[in-house]
Parts: C-alpha cells; sequence; structure tokens
C-alpha cells in the first residue's frame, strides 16, 4: 500500500497537481513535495478507548481556495464536524473562514470563525453570540492551524508558535515537535513525527502523529479533554 500512495503522490506531483509555486526534491524515498497536495484519508474514530466509530479527513483545492473537512462520528455517543477554507501564499496558510460543531454524550456547541486582514482580524461566533477579536500574529482554526503545521514540517519551517481562535479571544498556542517514532495504525506501520499541543490544563492533552511520506497526514490522533479520551488511526488514503 505504502508503493501504491508512493507512486499516486509522484503521479500528482508530475501532472502539477498542487500548488502552482510547489518543487520537488530527489532523495532515497523518491519525490518529495515542499506543499501540501489534496487527499482524503479514512479512520478508525474510538471515544473512551469503548465506543467506535469512523472519521474522514478531506482537503480540496479549487485554484489557491482550499477547504479542509473532518467528519467523525460514533452512534449515538459522539460527533464532530469542521470544516476550514484558506487559501495559501508562499509558505503562509491564510484562513477565512472556519464551522465547528462538537457533540460528546449529549453535550455539543457550534463555532464559527470569519477572518479577515490575512488572519489578524477575525469574528468568533460562539453559541449565538459574536465577537469581533483582534490577533498580533496571523489567527487560525483548528484545522487551519493543522495545515500550517504540516506545511511548516514540509518545508523545514517549524517553530511551533502559533495563535488560535478560542470563543472569545486569541491565544497564544504552542505546539512540541516530541521526536521521531514508528506508529503502527490499521492502514499499515508508518515513520511518524510526533506533534503535542502544549495545554496549560492537565485534564486536557493533544498529541498527532504525522507521516512524511504522506506529506505530514496525521496517522494518529488522541485527544483528552475534559478527562475523556479520543482517538483517530488512519485506515485508508484514497
Amino acid at each position: 500500500m505504502l508503493n501504491k500512495l508512493k507512486n499516486m503522490k509522484a503521479k500528482k506531483i508530475a501532472a502539477g497537481v498542487g500548488l502552482a509555486a510547489a518543487t520537488a526534491v530527489a532523495s532515497t524515498a523518491g519525490m518529495a513535495s515542499t506543499a501540501l497536495t489534496p487527499s482524503t484519508a479514512d479512520y478508525n474514530f474510538t471515544v473512551e478507548n469503548k465506543y467506535k466509530g469512523t472519521a474522514t479527513r478531506t482537503l480540496t483545492k479549487s485554484g489557491n481556495s482550499w477547504t479542509y473537512k473532518v467528519n467523525a462520528r460514533v452512534a449515538g455517543v459522539a460527533s464532530a464536524n469542521q470544516s476550514s477554507t484558506f487559501s495559501l501564499s508562499g509558505n503562509s496558510i491564510i484562513p477565512t473562514s472556519a464551522n465547528t460543531t462538537y457533540k460528546l454524550f449529549g453535550i455539543g456547541r457550534t463555532h464559527k470563525m470569519s477572518f479577515s486582514n490575512s488572519g489578524k482580524k477575525v469574528t468568533s461566533t460562539y453559541r449565538g453570540k459574536s465577537y469581533n477579536l483582534s490577533a498580533p500574529n496571523r489567527a487560525f482554526d483548528d484545522l487551519s492551524l493543522e495545515a500550517q503545521i504540516r506545511q511548516d514540517l514540509l518545508s523545514g519551517k517549524f517553530t511551533g508558535n502559533y495563535y488560535m481562535v478560542k470563543k472569545d479571544k486569541v491565544e497564544k498556542t504552542p505546539f512540541k515537535r516530541m521526536g521521531n517514532t514508528k506508529v503502527t495504525v490499521p492502514a499499515g506501520t508508518f515513520d511518524t513525527i510526533r506533534v503535542d499541543r502544549i495545554h496549560d490544563d492537565n485534564d486536557r492533552s493533544t498529541s498527532f502523529w504525522l507521516a512524511p511520506s504522506l506529506d505530514y497526514l496525521p496517522v494518529k490522533v488522541s485527544q483528552i479533554n475534559d478527562g475523556k479520551k479520543m482517538e483517530m488511526e488512519l485506515t485508508k488514503v484514497r
């Protein structure tokens, strides 16, 4: 399967799929891109290590407009629907809008964001109340930030210093590269880089295992929020 994925990626690069400014570099592993490329990936989605469902992450592109979506569901237990639109300027992800709806054990929330001024201005609407926010640097929603982290890793410019929009404020949100490790998921065994979000709350944790061979697509995601654990593991790349 890994050989098939590599061949598919090489064909996309050769055909010019992806960003017009993208370049390819030769390595012993084959051709590797330095910019994100569209993809669709399926996952197992598990809540509390016992409730099981499925999830899909889809990154699409039209011109220089990108859309990143995550849809996850465990019947009767949890659901998560996220979407983010952004453009790419050089190495910078420029968010334009985002929408997130979560529900876990009957408790849910909806959060909408509209960005302007290259992400330094944002209107955040949470449970029907809107806040006009400013950021000292470009701010992100969850998915555009994930895209920026992947883009930074592809270009070798990861710093871990980012700003994220919360319901009524913009917070500096650090991430840390924790090291390289092999991870086995239903789709196979991958060499990955683990990146953790640094929370100031001991009841929360977020970890991503990102595969360089798949443009740093997450092959595993683990999150603990309010003591409840959720995990995604890659089953297939389409």
